[in-house]
């Protein structure tokens, strides 16, 4: 790697891990969303001509909050609109509060904004997201996902969003949004999109902790104690999910004693809680999936009658083609092979671009003994893959499938992730 490119990748990797905090942290002093993010912003660049030069510094993270500052303070002078803020600015040590970045999140999901704009928002500002992140976070284009972000700071603007926690009787009215950016937030870090890396470890952590704020600030809403469980549970098994190398371990394939059971143990007694509460929603539902899997000894002793049912509830209040994929490769486990790719067949059309879809496919194909076709599944489910990890996965099983005995079976089931599964 060249100095210019580890510099590039320990800039994008501060900006992952700082982006939010820095945000959040001006944004709370400014009042003023596009300042705090644009000062941000140019602290990265600034970082991208600096640092190749005089190496980057000891506390990265530090430095970038300093420049930020003093990047807001410049502009707040050359504004007479700003100039009663400065004092404030220039004299107040960086907050500290734990909940920062919570209260920007529900600035992000703002009823004020339409659902895909608070998305997109949220992912950028607080999540550190790139827009091409964005846009692959939510299906859409990186001009689409650009547009979005310009029009929801623009609204915040105009509509006098105030940053801030909201207050108890509008909580529960604005959490499901922001479980929806958590879990985004999770699923890229557990599975990342972006071609860099195959996961995001820090990522996935941020928000786990984010999930576990909220639930101390909303302890008796269910769904809130379902995202926290399905996070944990699926973060337990961060040791297994990755070889030496950096290849994939599927999950019939992990060392199930690496997992961590105090985070198993404890996402369990998150669901009794949520369970007690007697009003059931998809988080909960797809915990409890990922629950089978966690307390099942060993993969063939998987209760899989027990995930199809809970599969068939989740499609009862929470219908979506990536859950029915979901529900087909559990069938496959349970009624096999035929009656599951007849329900995948069904999904080409709404997942013709996921490649979840085509790796599923191919491994039905397998079992089925038509080899011609599972190798085509495979190709373009390799082509549809933007994880540098899965790829090579899937190139894998391609040619072991073309100069190699059958494969076991690859493909897994459990809600993972954004509906898929739990890798």
């Amino acid at each position: 790697m060249t100095d210019r490119a580890a510099v590039d990748a320990a800039i994008a990797r501060v900006f992952r891990d700082e982006a939010g905090r820095i945000t959040a942290a001006l944004l709370r002093l400014l009042g003023d969303f596009d300042l705090a993010e644009d000062a941000t912003q140019q602290a990265i660049v600034l970082a991208l001509e600096t640092w190749s030069r005089t190496g980057i510094p000891d506390r990265p993270g530090a430095w970038l909050t300093a420049v930020a500052r003093n990047r807001a303070i410049d502009r707040l002078r050359r504004e007479a609109r700003g100039r009663e803020r400065l004092a404030e600015l220039a004299a107040a040590p960086r907050p500290q509060g734990s909940d920062d970045r919570l209260r920007l999140i529900f600035t992000c999901c703002h009823p004020a904004l339409a659902r895909e704009a608070q998305l997109a928002l949220t992912l950028r500002a607080v999540a550190g997201f790139t827009t091409a992140e964005v846009a692959r976070a939510l299906l859409t284009s990186e001009t689409a996902a650009a547009q979005r972000i310009v029009r929801a700071k623009r609204t915040i603007v105009a509509a006098g969003v105030p940053y801030r926690i909201p207050a108890a009787a509008e909580l529960d009215a604005r959490v499901e949004e922001v479980l929806a950016v958590l879990y985004l937030m999770f699923n890229e870090g557990h599975l990342a999109t972006g071609p860099a890396a195959g996961h995001r470890r820090e990522l996935a952590e941020e928000a786990v902790w984010l999930a576990g704020l909220l639930s101390r600030l909303m302890p008796d809403q269910p769904e809130v104690l379902g995202l926290l469980a399905l996070c944990r549970l699926h973060h337990a098994r961060a040791a297994a999910r990755f070889a030496p190398g950096g290849s994939l371990v599927l999950l019939q394939d992990q060392d199930r004693s690496l997992w961590d059971r105090h985070a198993i143990t404890e996402a369990l007694r998150l669901l009794e809680r949520a369970a007690a509460t007697g009003r059931v929603g998809p988080y909960q539902l797809q915990a409890a999936i990922a629950a089978r899997h966690a307390l099942a000894p060993s993969w063939p002793a998987t209760d899989w009658r027990s995930i199809v049912g809970l599969y068939d509830r989740l499609l009862a209040i929470a219908p979506s083609p990536v859950v029915e994929l979901n529900r087909a490769i559990a069938l496959s486990h349970r009624a096999g092979p035929g009656p599951a790719l007849a329900a995948v067949d069904g999904l080409a059309g709404p997942l013709d671009r996921s490649h979840l879809l085509h790796a599923t496919r191919a491994e039905l194909l397998t079992q089925l003994g038509r080899g011609a076709e599972a190798g085509q599944a495979l190709r373009r489910a390799a082509d549809l893959t933007r994880n540098p990890t899965e790829r090579a996965h899937l190139r894998q099983r391609l040619d072991r499938l073309e100069h190699g005995p059958a494969v076991a079976p690859a493909v897994t089931s459990g809600a993972g992730p954004a509906g898929a599964a739990p890798l």
